[in-house]
């Protein structure tokens, strides 16, 4: 299993932002430039984590994009989340699924899987960008 590489990328964006000491923010193509995202896709990245309160836009000739909380405040798990949805280790966790394998009842399985997930979880969350 791996995050997806708009995940990983989204990683590497947030992680300039939060060591960003040049100056108060930085523009799509100096983001892009920094971490090898194509400027695109940075722009994709960055709407999302703006839309998530991670990130903050400044419109015009100087915008540009910084952090929207302290780096201490942003945790693997907020830009994990905002990327690819809540983790979960098997689709069987998610509410809607139908699971066949034992008659639509939960599983022996479903409470394990469970376990993995929130060690997952909680371990993402230990992990600000703020330390690493």
């Amino acid at each position: 299993m791996h995050i997806t590489l708009e995940t990983d990328y989204a990683i590497r964006i947030v992680d300039l932002l939060a060591k960003n000491k040049e100056q108060k923010h930085l523009d799509a193509k100096s983001i892009s430039e920094k971490t090898g995202v194509s400027h695109r896709y940075a722009l994709k990245i960055l709407r999302k984590l703006v839309a998530s309160d991670i990130v903050k836009s400044y419109k015009g000739v100087y915008g540009g994009y910084e952090l929207q909380k302290k780096p201490r405040d942003v945790s693997l798990y907020d830009v994990v989340e905002v990327m690819e949805g809540i983790y979960k280790f098997s689709r069987c966790l998610d509410e809607n699924y139908d699971c066949s394998c034992n008659g639509g009842l939960p599983c022996a399985y479903q409470s394990v899987f469970g376990e993995i997930s929130e060690t997952v979880q909680n371990t993402l969350k230990k992990h600000h960008f703020g330390e690493i």
